[in-house]
């Protein structure tokens, strides 16, 4: 059995490269990489004043707010979620994040697929006008990306 604590994961601190507001910490504890078939989690924290960062993701997800006050964007619909409140949103639609709280906004997000590519519209990866993030089955992988036309970045 899988099993874990949120408390217990070990968390990768991801900024923008040109907005520290723009970013979070966060972790995978289950996706295909960990042993899961057909769904995955990740554990994300905004801290007071942040927002995670405007992206899509492959796989339909639905968040739950563990701690905090956050305001979800999804595709420009936006809604106020506090501790225990969920919000769907469906695969390949913009989304973020936004703390609007005086605390960190804690959330797992839940996915309906293991192997999951997610794309930001903010840099994060230096040289990048985007990032690509897979995890899959041989882990996580972290590429910069460039919009179709664009040059890419090494």
């Amino acid at each position: 059995m899988l099993a874990m604590h949120v408390s217990d994961l070990d968390l990768a601190s991801i900024r923008s490269l040109d907005d520290p507001h723009v970013g979070c910490d966060v972790t995978f504890p289950i996706f295909a990489a960990t042993g899961s078939a057909a769904s995955a989690v990740v554990y994300f924290e905004v801290p007071v004043g942040g927002r995670l960062g405007r992206h899509t993701d492959s796989s339909e997800e639905i968040i739950l707010i563990l701690d905090g006050e956050a305001e979800a964007d999804v595709n420009g619909e936006r809604g106020r979620l506090s501790r225990g409140g969920l919000a769907l949103i469906p695969a390949m639609v913009p989304h973020d994040v936004y703390n609007v709280g005086d605390t960190p906004v804690r959330v797992v997000g839940f996915f309906a697929g293991s192997t999951l590519v997610h794309r930001f519209f903010e840099p994060l990866v230096p040289g990048a006008a985007e990032t690509v993030i897979v995890n899959g089955p041989e882990g996580q992988t972290i590429l910069g990306a460039s919009p179709v036309g664009a040059p890419a970045a090494v």
